[in-house]
């Protein structure tokens, strides 16, 4: 059975989801520096940089163990029942009832409150205003 949010619990969730929503703009913040930092060191090392393995192997285990943070903070999010669209810009939704109607009330880390909705077809291009 899902959960259908109202507004009002919706934005309730809205401070500790925030909180994950940082979390995981960071830590995708931190992979994408380190694979550009693999890039050059990989780059280094296709020209006698033999002596490079040892610090493309530790940028490789850094970036394992953000992988491992990412994938908690986002099983962290699904605890809330809301559904992740885009970790860049903090863009969730909640699944909800207007009219009878499955939607989802849209949500975007920075917005004070829950002021769309659209239906579950129509993604953000999609987003009415309450």
């Amino acid at each position: 059975m899902f959960h259908y949010f109202t507004r009002e619990e919706a934005e309730a969730l809205l401070p500790a989801v925030s909180l994950i929503l940082e979390k995981i703009r960071a830590v995708r913040q931190q992979i994408r520096d380190l694979e550009d930092e693999l890039l050059g060191v990989q780059a280094q090392a296709m020209g006698n940089g033999h002596h490079l393995q040892q610090h493309i192997l530790l940028i490789q285990e850094k970036m394992a163990q953000y992988a491992g943070n990412l994938r908690d903070a986002i099983v962290e999010l699904q605890n809330f029942d809301c559904d992740l669209k885009d970790p860049d810009t903090g863009l969730i939704d909640f699944l909800s009832l207007r009219d009878g109607q499955e939607v989802y009330l849209c949500w975007r880390l920075g917005e004070e409150r829950i002021l769309f909705w659209h239906p579950l077809e129509g993604g953000f291009a999609g987003r009415q205003p309450l």
